[in-house]
C-alpha cells in the first residue's frame, strides 16, 4: 500500500529513550538472547498460591535498594521496579527534557496491581484481628504510580495512571501520543509496570485460567496463562527517532466481563483502526506480536481476528508470553519494547514456542526461526483485556 508520509508524520511520535525489565532480563541484549533461544526464562514459585507451585515470569535481578523520602508513602515493589527501569534512562531523560517547561512534561503509566503485594501480609493480619496497625493505602492506589514518578522527576504537567487490566500499558502509550498531538505536552513518559502478587495469582486461579506448566500460546495442549511482572518505560516526543510510535487502534466490545468476543470482532476492529490511523495496509506489517495468552478462548479468537485483518498476507506472528509470562498492566509496554528492539536491530524476530500447535490455529506464519529473512519497517503489538478493552499499536521506522 502506498502510504501518505505527511499523514504519518502528523500523527507519529518519536521514542526517544526506553527501558524494560522483565523475566527476559534487564537490557536489550539479554532480551534478544532470551527471545531467540529455546531456554526457559520462567521460574517455579511455591509462595504465591497455597499448597502448590506455579510458573511465573519473575524479574530475576535486584531493584533499587531505597526510594527518596518524598516517596515513602508510595514505596512498594511496583514503584521500585519502575524506578529501576527509569534509572537506566534517567540521565538521558533529564538532559533531553531540561529545555522544556516543567508544566509541559507529562507522565502516563499503566498498572493493574500497583502496590497491592506490599500490603497483603498486613491486610491478612488485620482481617484475622492479629494486628491493630493501620494499612497504608497510598502505595496500592492505582493513581500513585504516575504521581510518584512525576514527583521523583520534578515535573508538573499531566500525570495519571491507566488501569484497564491487560491493555493498560499499551493504552498509556496511546494516551501519551494523543497528548503530544493535542499540543498539551512537549514530552511524555509512558509505559506500564506490574509486579507479582498473591491477589492476582489467586484471582486467575479461581477463574481456572492458570497453566499447569509453561504456557503454549496457540498450542494444542494450551491450558492457561503464566503471570509475569515487568516494567516498560518510554519517553515520547514529536521529534523524530529511529523508531516511532505511529498509531494505535482501540475498541471496546464489552462481550463478557472476562471472556473475549468469540469471533474476535473487537480485536479485529482495533487492528484495523491502527492500520487506518497509520495510513498502512495489512501487507505493510512485517511482524505482529500477538496478545497470545495461551487460554483456549483468547488464542482462538485472536487468530480469527488476524485472519480477518491480514487475510492472505504472510505476516510473521508470535506470542512472547511463554518467555515473559502475562505481565498484565505492563504487557503492552514490554511487548512494544520488544517490537522496538526488533525494528532497531533488523536481524531477529521473537520465537513462538516450539510445542505442537492447535491444528485449528496452525495455518499462520508463526516465528519458528528467529533469523529475520529481510528488513521490516512496521510492527504491530496487540493487547486485549477483560471486558473487551482492546488496543493495537503500530511502531515503525520512517525514513526522511
Amino acid at each position: 500500500m502506498t502510504q501518505d508520509k505527511s499523514f504519518i508524520g502528523q500523527l507519529a511520535v518519536g521514542i526517544q529513550y526506553s527501558a524494560a525489565l522483565s523475566a527476559l532480563g534487564q537490557n536489550a541484549s539479554e532480551l534478544k538472547s532470551a527471545l531467540t533461544q529455546a531456554e526457559n526464562t520462567l521460574s517455579a514459585r511455591s509462595d504465591l498460591i497455597a499448597g502448590r507451585s506455579v510458573w511465573v515470569g519473575a524479574y530475576p535481578h535486584s531493584l533499587v535498594s531505597a526510594v527518596p523520602e518524598s516517596l515513602h508513602e508510595e514505596d512498594s515493589r511496583n514503584l521500585r521496579l519502575a524506578l529501576s527501569a527509569l534509572a537506566q534512562i534517567e540521565t538521558q531523560i533529564r538532559a533531553y527534557t531540561s529545555p522544556f517547561s516543567k508544566q509541559r512534561l507529562a507522565v502516563i503509566l499503566g498498572t493493574s496491581t500497583s502496590g497491592i503485594a506490599d500490603n497483603e501480609a498486613a491486610l491478612k493480619a488485620h482481617f484475622q484481628q492479629q494486628s491493630q496497625a493501620q494499612v497504608p493505602h497510598q502505595k496500592q492506589e492505582m493513581g500513585s504510580l504516575a504521581k510518584a514518578l512525576q514527583k521523583y522527576l520534578g515535573w508538573e504537567g499531566a500525570a495519571y495512571t491507566i488501569s484497564t487490566a491487560c491493555s493498560s500499558g499499551a493504552k498509556a502509550m496511546a494516551a501519551g501520543q494523543r497528548l503530544l498531538n493535542a499540543d498539551l505536552a512537549d514530552a511524555v513518559l509512558v509505559g506500564g509496570v506490574d509486579t507479582l502478587c498473591k491477589l492476582t495469582l489467586n484471582g486467575f486461579d479461581s477463574l481456572e485460567s492458570l497453566s499447569g506448566s509453561i504456557c503454549q500460546p496457540c498450542g494444542a495442549s494450551r491450558d492457561g496463562i503464566n503471570i509475569g511482572e515487568a516494567a516498560g518505560l518510554f519517553l515520547l516526543s514529536k521529534e523524530p527517532a529511529p523508531v516511532m510510535l505511529l498509531s494505535s487502534g482501540e475498541s471496546m466490545d464489552a462481550w463478557h466481563i472476562s471472556a473475549p468476543h468469540p469471533q474476535g470482532k473487537g480485536a479485529a476492529e482495533a487492528m484495523k483502526k491502527a492500520l487506518d490511523a497509520a495510513g498502512l495496509g495489512a501487507d505493510d506489517i512485517g511482524y505482529l506480536n500477538l496478545h497470545g495468552t495461551s487460554t483456549p478462548q483468547n488464542d482462538a479468537m485472536e487468530v480469527k481476528a488476524v485472519q480477518t485483518v491480514f487475510s492472505d498476507c504472510k505476516v510473521a506472528i508470535s506470542s512472547t508470553k511463554h518467555k515473559t509470562g502475562h505481565c498484565l498492566g505492563a504487557a503492552g509496554a514490554i511487548e512494544a519494547f520488544i517490537c522496538q528492539q526488533v525494528l532497531q536491530d533488523q536481524t531477529w524476530l521473537p520465537l513462538h514456542h516450539a510445542g505442537e500447535l492447535d491444528a485449528d490455529l496452525a495455518d499462520q506464519h508463526y516465528v519458528l526461526d528467529s533469523r529475520l529473512p529481510q528488513p521490516i519497517r512496521y510492527a504491530m503489538s496487540n493487547s486485549f483485556a477483560f471486558g473487551g478493552s482492546n488496543i493495537s499499536l503500530i511502531l515503525g521506522t520512517v525514513s526522511p
